[in-house]
């Protein structure tokens, strides 16, 4: 099965730093991965597997902590979620679309945690749920930024991490491009 990793929480300095993304590659496809690559040095992994998304997840954790040290939460989907994601997508023309952030999740939501953020008023921010990720629209003009990664692990009690929405698009359209070259080949 195809699958696109996300890591939450990659650094370009200190623990949680990846040196080179090509590194990450190899070293993932000589654990169990086939057809592994990488879009930009923040952590967005396309691979094949055979294994569930926990423990695709899992062992992705694992190889990167025993070969780098680097302590990451991974985020597993697919091209397809992402694809209703962006058909999704809350905010028109009239929001800068450099300014809107999907947030994504592998845990279950607790309903009445879910409940008690979208109460809140965050101004400015904007705040929505789609069935296959959050929405988070900051704009440049917001003081002190309230909603971010952070306050939502902390609130609805996940581990979540978030992409702007033009590079879920640019993911789409590599695994799209992905897809044609490997049907080419047969």
């Amino acid at each position: 099965m195809r699958m696109i990793a996300l890591l939450r929480g990659v650094m370009p300095f200190g623990k949680n730093k990846i040196p080179k993304m090509s590194y990450l590659s190899q070293i993932l496809e000589e654990s169990v991965f086939k057809n592994v690559s990488t879009y930009i040095q923040s952590g967005n992994i396309f691979l094949d597997t055979n294994l569930s998304i926990r423990e695709t997840s899992d062992k992705i954790h694992d190889v990167i902590f025993d070969n780098i040290g680097a302590d990451l939460d991974v985020i597993i989907k697919t091209k397809s979620e992402f694809e209703i994601s962006i058909r999704e997508n809350p905010f028109d023309r009239d929001y800068d679309y450099s300014r809107i952030h999907l947030v994504f999740t592998n845990d279950n939501i607790k309903k009445d945690r879910l409940d008690e953020v979208l109460k809140i008023n965050f101004f400015e921010e904007k705040f929505f749920v789609g069935s296959e990720c959050m929405y988070m629209y900051l704009p440049k003009s917001a003081g002190e930024k309230k909603l971010n990664n952070n306050f939502l692990e902390k609130k609805l009690g996940i581990v979540c991490t978030t992409r702007k929405l033009n590079v879920i698009k640019k993911l789409c359209e590599i695994e799209e491009n992905n897809e044609k070259m490997r049907k080419e080949l047969l």
